[in-house]
């Protein structure tokens, strides 16, 4: 039976902070299946090069996403361009055209 985490719905307040809810071990995750998936390719699998080089036009495209999220969510550029040790200025001229 599975459980749904009120910190995970969409409904009801939100609030600008949430409470982080297995972001490191998700992100952790992530990084252990693409290094997982170059270590195939290095092994002979060249058919797989391809999408394991497309996995970065993914990875641009989820970072597109999750920035114009936070900008909904009510983060500011400064706030977002500092978690990526990047000025407000490079965040909002990188991302603020996706909006």
């Amino acid at each position: 039976m599975s459980t749904v985490k009120k910190s995970l719905t969409p409904f009801g307040q939100q609030l600008k902070h949430r409470t982080v809810v297995e972001n490191d071990e998700f992100a952790a995750f992530a990084r252990r299946i693409i290094r997982a998936h170059g270590r195939r390719v290095a092994t002979g699998d060249v058919e797989a090069l391809r999408d394991l080089v497309a996995l970065s036009t993914n990875l641009d495209d989820a970072i597109g996403d999750a920035v114009i999220g936070l900008r909904a969510f009510g983060y500011s550029w400064a706030e977002i361009g500092q978690r990526l040790g990047i000025t407000r200025q490079a965040a909002q001229q990188r991302w603020g055209g996706q909006q």
